[in-house]
């Protein structure tokens, strides 16, 4: 997504949604005093009931390893700010990674399943990050996970893609809620099925 100024991060489900006006950031708008690891990748601000909220979320370039395989290291990062005049605290972060991998890597976000949300409608936004995660050298499922943060506790879908292996079959497409999803609000969990059905079939472009 392209376009700069004034974006709603929507992604429509039978719940009525409560909507946070969230302003997509450049890297010149993004206050000099953050801190980040890695390239841009998008950059977010909204206003809410905790207050002033900035999301970045960046990725590395693949760089050689260290490591005994000589092959390629890479990581993406999320991180979240609360700012309040002149002071900006960091919040939570997500943070993961590929080492030392000697065929492909596949490591990004899903841009389309990235949204800041109120589902439950208590004035504090919900921010859902989704991305894969694969050193792979054939077409074998990724891992793919759903993090999400209202406020400062974590929630977490984890799992696999599924890829076609025949006309009729597929492998993988596993995912597994943790705790905190399993005693959310229900909007919470209908909301992220949604999200793992919509992107969980892997497609690969020529």
């Amino acid at each position: 997504m392209k376009t700069l100024g004034l974006l709603l991060f929507l992604i429509s489900t039978e719940t009525s949604l409560a909507q946070f006006n969230v302003t997509k950031l450049d890297k010149k708008s993004v206050p000099q005093n953050i801190q980040y690891n890695g390239n841009i990748v998008q950059t977010v601000r909204w206003t809410d009931n905790t207050g002033d909220n900035i999301v970045i979320l960046t990725a590395t370039d693949k760089t050689p390893s260290k490591g005994p395989v000589g092959g390629r290291d890479a990581a993406l990062y999320a991180y979240h700010y609360l700012v309040s005049g002149d002071s900006i605290k960091q919040t939570w972060k997500v943070y993961d990674y590929v080492k030392d991998c000697d065929v492909d890597i596949d490591l990004y976000f899903v841009d389309d399943a990235f949204a800041v949300t109120d589902l439950n409608k208590d004035g504090k936004a919900e921010v859902w990050i989704m991305y894969k995660n694969s050193c792979r050298g054939d077409l074998s499922p990724a891992a793919m996970k759903i993090i999400m943060y209202q406020d400062n506790k974590k929630f977490a879908v984890r799992g696999t893609s599924k890829v076609p292996v025949s006309a009729t079959e597929y492998a993988g497409g596993e995912c597994r809620f943790d705790d905190a999803f399993k005693k959310a609000p229900v909007e919470f969990r209908q909301y992220a099925e949604k999200l793992w059905k919509q992107h969980q079939v892997e497609t690969w472009q020529q």
